[in-house]
């Protein structure tokens, strides 16, 4: 299952002394919370079995209800001179010995075996368990439980259940050890209202983002990007040439390349949860076609007008139930920014981004990756390049540089080499594959 967050509401486990009987009778004769259960149980005999130095405040809690209250020490050390005058005061007898078992006749507590065979009458036992929030999914994700002042172990969230981890929210008992059910419930609808705002904030914000990067407001982009020559840009002729290039490149053949996705990216991103997605350099479509068919909303761009209206034409023909899932834009990314925080998924597959350009590109990329988003960087590998190759990788960007960018914010799942699949591909047999993550 998957989904674009995650609001764990797995309460806690109740870890009880080792005492027989105990476990058996949990919820029925052996209680918890005085305003839970002391009603059922008032002006009967009631002991309160130690667990914590917060035992002497449970028996005077359960006073309340009965004025035959027993402290269990079981063994433990006994209150201090302070307590004991307040024990004293309520009429609360305190028995030091270690309790055995629980005595239970037709299937009712009578009462506690205690060390050397003394039995207590008693018709409830009230125990303070140590309670643990429910961690497991939390920790498959990285959110690890801290201790919390009782003794127990809490997930940390900020007051509207908010987690650490990007897109992971946490409410009810496995955030606040203390809640009761209203309060859990509330706590609740508080994460449900918090994340409806932000996934309408995030959805506003793509919405707004994909507005502006449209081919309907390309020359627009393109004119606030040039304006920042002084941070390395390239100029908008150097720009033109380019494109010019690709263009005939592509006009001069009928398909320049397969429709077949990129091996690295078929490997790590199908059974992703889908989202939005930002091909870099989408060519004649191949990959982006096929998120579409995985359910991404794909942003497809090129340098190339070619190139984008010959994928916009093979995905209407071979992929009408997706086509309208793929925006395709002409864009030079090497001058063009992509929207800030705004895709799930950024796929750069053998970007023909020059050393030469500068930082600034790259550094676009990765702010237009959504927290908890995927950078997939793959080039080609230039130890495997013939020295009679089209083009020298060495002056292109290679997965390496993008790397060396990755701060505090990014966790490097895959940096590694892979043989490439298919005809067509002994020239530059290796890849070099990226796959970076934003955890924050």
């Amino acid at each position: 299952m998957s989904a674009r967050r995650l609001l764990l509401a797995t309460g806690l486990r109740d870890e009880l002394p080792d005492v027989p009987g105990v476990a058996a009778r949990w919820g029925r004769d052996v209680l918890h919370c005085p305003y839970c259960h002391g009603w059922e149980f008032r002006d009967q005999p009631i002991g309160v079995l130690a667990t914590s130095p917060m035992s002497v405040h449970q028996a005077l809690l359960f006073r309340q209800w009965s004025d035959r209250i027993t402290l269990l020490l079981n063994g433990s050390e006994g209150p201090g001179e302070e307590e004991a005058a307040k024990l004293a005061a309520r009429g609360v007898e305190v028995v030091p010995e270690r309790v055995e078992g629980l005595e239970v006749v037709g299937d009712e507590l009578t009462g506690v075996r205690l060390a050397g065979g003394r039995v207590v009458p008693l018709r409830a036992v009230a125990v303070a368990p140590r309670m643990v929030a429910r961690s497991e999914l939390a920790a498959g994700l990285g959110l690890e439980p801290v201790a919390h002042p009782s003794g127990g172990e809490v997930l940390p969230a900020d007051a509207d259940g908010r987690t650490a981890i990007p897109g992971v929210w946490v409410a009810g008992n496995s955030a606040d050890l203390r809640a009761t059910v209203v309060v859990a419930a509330a706590a609740g609808a508080q994460a449900g209202g918090m994340i409806n705002a932000e996934l309408v904030e995030e959805e506003t914000a793509r919405a707004v983002a994909a507005a502006a990067f449209s081919p309907e407001n390309e020359n627009r982009t393109c004119e606030v990007a040039m304006g920042e020559r002084r941070h390395g840009l390239p100029n908008e002729e150097e720009s033109r040439m380019s494109a010019q290039e690709w263009d005939e490149r592509y006009g001069g053949q009928e398909r320049l390349f397969s429709d077949n996705p990129n091996d690295a990216l078929v490997a790590e991103i199908a059974g992703t949860a889908p989202g939005q997605a930002l091909d870099v350099g989408c060519g004649e479509g191949g990959d982006a076609i096929w998120l579409a068919r995985q359910g991404w909303k794909v942003t497809a761009t090129d340098i190339s007008r070619v190139a984008v209206e010959r994928g916009a034409k093979i995905a209407a023909d071979t992929a009408p139930e997706v086509a309208d899932d793929i925006a395709w834009v002409r864009a030079d990314l090497a001058v063009e920014h992509p929207p800030a925080r705004s895709f799930d998924l950024v796929s750069a597959q053998y970007f023909a981004l020059k050393k030469d350009r500068g930082e600034e590109p790259l550094r676009a990329l990765l702010a237009a990756v959504a927290p908890g988003g995927v950078l997939l960087y793959v080039g080609h590998d230039p130890a495997g390049f013939p020295p009679d190759a089209e083009f020298d990788p060495a002056e292109y960007v290679l997965p390496g540089d993008v790397a060396k960018l990755l701060d505090g914010d990014w966790q490097v799942e895959v940096d590694e080499i892979r043989p490439r699949t298919g005809e067509g591909k002994q020239d530059h047999p290796h890849d070099v594959v990226l796959k970076a993550r934003r955890v924050r």
